[in-house]
């Protein structure tokens, strides 16, 4: 079973330098069934049900490499205001920048990552019903989102949150659509940079394929920062044996001295 560990942002560093490389294990690696189509072989998906952990897992034989730093191929296009945000972006992943010069918010600030950008952390996350909202519960530094089940709008005036006001409704029997309002604009969409305004709308398609797999389709809207609505499609594997750790934003993550030699 893959029990809890505690662990310091310094290792966390490191595990993003090496998310490509977790993603593209193999279904052995991955998981105990047998390696071949494990999609036609699980099980029917559950009526209304997206509950347990979840991993990434692009599908296998995917040239799906960016998944470890933006959400396309191509980049978005972004509006002049937006561009001119860009421009100042100094990502590390590219290695341009160094961890001692970058001025990513998150891993200089230990600022949480926002939603989207939260799906780059290589960590799993887990879901659990309740009667009145979900709980997105992400392993990546105790993130917490509660997704509002119970008939309310999307707010009109939100609060300008870190991960945004959700609300939530099922489209058909395993499909859970979850619309985020409400952020504020001190997070990137991904970690190459790309800003937001607190404009930013992102409408999740949460898809349960079957049993073992779930498709997210997302959707940012910013009519700041966006030109056009920018989508992609990321997919999971269920992890019915696993629980999620903990990883907290504590102890040497600020100090890089020892992780850059």
């Amino acid at each position: 079973m893959r029990s809890g560990l505690s662990i310091s942002k310094l290792g966390i560093v490191a595990a993003l330098s090496l998310s490509g490389v977790l993603w593209a294990q193999t279904p052995a690696q991955q998981t105990n069934k047998p390696t071949g189509a494990a999609k036609a072989e699980s099980a029917p998906a559950p009526v209304h049900d997206i509950t347990g952990v979840w991993m990434m897992r692009n599908p296998p034989g995917s040239q799906r490499g960016f998944t470890n730093y933006t959400f396309t191929k191509d980049p978005p296009e972004l509006t002049p205001w937006a561009q001119a945000k860009y421009a100042e972006a100094k990502a590390s992943n590219g290695g341009e920048f160094t961890l001692k010069t970058t001025n990513d918010p998150v891993l200089t600030k230990c600022d949480p990552p926002g939603v989207p950008r939260v799906y780059f952390h290589p960590y799993p996350f887990e879901f659990v019903h309740t009667p009145k909202y979900t709980l997105m519960l992400y392993e990546y530094d105790h993130m917490v989102r509660r997704i509002y089940t119970d008939g309310r709008p999307i707010p009109k005036d939100p609060d300008l949150l870190w991960m945004g006001t959700s609300v939530g409704h099922w489209d058909g029997d395993t499909t859970f659509v979850v619309d985020t309002v409400g952020f504020n604009d001190k997070t990137w969409l991904d970690r190459l940079g790309h800003p937001h305004s607190d404009q930013l709308h992102v409408i999740e398609r949460f898809r349960r394929v079957n049993f073992d797999h779930l498709e997210m389709d997302i959707s940012m809207e910013d009519p700041k920062a966006l030109v056009k609505p920018w989508t992609t499609t990321f997919y999971y594997q269920l992890r019915p044996n696993w629980e999620l750790g903990e990883i907290s934003c504590s102890g040497d993550y600020l100090d890089f001295s020892n992780f850059e030699k």
